[in-house]
């Protein structure tokens, strides 16, 4: 038995049950009920602009018409499956599980393994081309499946998660899809593949003048150690919004945050949890959300999840780019960074006030399943290591499933990927920053990537 792909159907096959329970059986909008393309109203804001990106690209194949086996399911189906496989995996483990789930400290998106050419074989694509489509930002082409690098090599079912999850905020025109997408969750990825082919068309995503060439970076969550109370070197807050913050636009920068003691009165008893390394609160406040693996007041330890709530209304600026103005490094990527933080310890706060921008969280649990998905996106769904895309939404809505393919010296990738986040730094038309899931694999995978990418919408026919 592959576990690894059982405890994907697993992941599926429960969010399937969930939609199930949720809303019985007919797919809603999570939230407003907004569906439109803009992602809702209930919709986070804009993460923080990322201090390094990734690219990477890949592309996908069509085909004529779906495989015959495609055919509506009766709901009670899922639920004896979901019971099968909750057994089979008990009854396969060779040691009891642990009194409770503890999710993995540190996940990143795996890298793609060899496979065997012609293992599979896109259905025909012949049929007539539509016209081409044109976003705000970019121009779509229609092309065959056969022009998408990968697609006959990629595991489906592993994007297929990251698609059930955009589901529990459908956007249109996919709203319409989601039924057939939870019922293929368990199907293989050929039947998957078929199913692609007969339903969705292929374009190549290019900017308005037909360049198809455009940038991938990454990002990621961090995991962190914290205490609930300050103390024992733990010195380094993470704030909540303050009371005051709708009230002075812009609040105050980072140094006079650190700094002056009325900013600091007014984020008195406003601190989530505490830090050791003040470079640890700045990857947060640039990335956004992270996991803390916080001591509480009793000893006891939980993981815990801080999200984005707000900023301080501070223009951003790239302490990356700071060191290179300076001089000072020629290697502004994380490890680059951090090499040069060891070396300078006394010039840490005039590294970090270069940027002035603060950003505020919000605590969220994080247990069971919630604990092996990433924050939620702009489009207000949980991410998905590996198989979620943050994009400028004025070239790409939120919702759509996109092919991409990327080569360059620190990974090549050719998969299908959803369009769930966007970012202050991710602009243009072929433009991508790449989810790679959380811990500290996952940040030096985010820290260095930064590659040539190509895209494809793939939208209804």
């Amino acid at each position: 038995m592959n576990l690894h792909r059982l405890h994907w159907q697993v992941l599926r096959l429960h969010s399937l049950w969930h939609g199930e329970v949720a809303q019985g059986g007919v797919v809603l909008s999570v939230g407003d009920g907004e569906s439109s393309s803009d992602g809702g109203g209930n919709s986070p804001p804009l993460r923080p602009e990322n201090m390094v990106h990734q690219t990477m690209n890949t592309r996908i194949t069509s085909a004529a018409s779906a495989s015959s086996k495609i055919r509506t399911m009766n709901w009670t189906l899922p639920r004896l499956v979901v019971t099968a496989l909750i057994v089979g995996t008990l009854a396969a483990c060779s040691t009891p599980p642990p009194p409770t789930p503890t999710p993995s400290p540190s996940r990143a998106a795996p890298l793609p393994a060899p496979v065997l050419p012609g293992a599979a074989v896109l259905p025909d694509d012949t049929g007539p081309l539509p016209p081409p489509l044109v976003q705000p930002k970019s121009r779509w082409v229609p092309v065959r499946w056969s022009e998408l690098p990968g697609v006959t090599d990629d595991p489906l079912h592993e994007a297929w998660n990251a698609w059930i999850k955009s589901c529990e905020r459908p956007v249109a025109p996919f709203t319409a899809l989601c039924g057939e997408v939870r019922q293929l969750s368990i199907a293989g990825s050929e039947e998957q593949r078929a199913w692609l082919v007969a339903r969705l068309q292929p374009y190549r995503v290019e900017s308005h003048d037909g360049n198809p060439e455009g940038l991938l970076t990454a990002y990621y969550e961090p995991l962190v150690e914290a205490a609930r109370l300050p103390g024992n070197g733990f010195a380094v807050p993470l704030h909540r919004l303050p009371a005051s913050h709708g009230a002075r636009k812009p609040w105050y920068t980072r140094q006079q945050i650190d700094t002056l003691p009325e900013a600091q009165a007014q984020l008195a008893d406003r601190a989530i949890a505490w830090l050791r390394d003040p470079v640890d609160a700045m990857v947060l406040h640039i990335q956004g959300s992270g996991r803390l693996r916080v001591q509480e007041a009793d000893g006891s330890v939980r993981l815990v999840r801080v999200a984005y709530a707000g900023t301080n209304d501070q223009p951003y600026q790239s302490v990356g780019r700071w060191l290179l103005d300076q001089g000072a490094t020629r290697d502004a990527t994380w490890p680059g960074i951090r090499a040069w933080i060891a070396a300078n310890p006394q010039r840490v706060n005039e590294l970090l006030w270069s940027n002035p921008r603060y950003v505020f969280f919000r605590e969220e649990p994080l247990d069971g399943f919630d604990a092996g998905f990433g924050p939620r996106g702009a489009q207000g769904v949980p991410l998905t290591p590996g198989r979620s895309i943050a994009v400028d939404r004025l070239s790409i809505p939120y919702g759509t499933p996109v092919w991409l393919a990327s080569s360059g010296p620190q990974v090549q990738l050719s998969r299908l990927v959803l369009a769930q986040d966007t970012g202050s730094a991710i602009l243009g038309a072929v433009r991508a920053d790449y989810f790679t899931g959380w811990g500290q694999e996952a940040g030096d995978i985010a820290g260095r990537l930064k590659q040539g990418l190509r895209m494809w919408a793939l939208w209804p026919r």
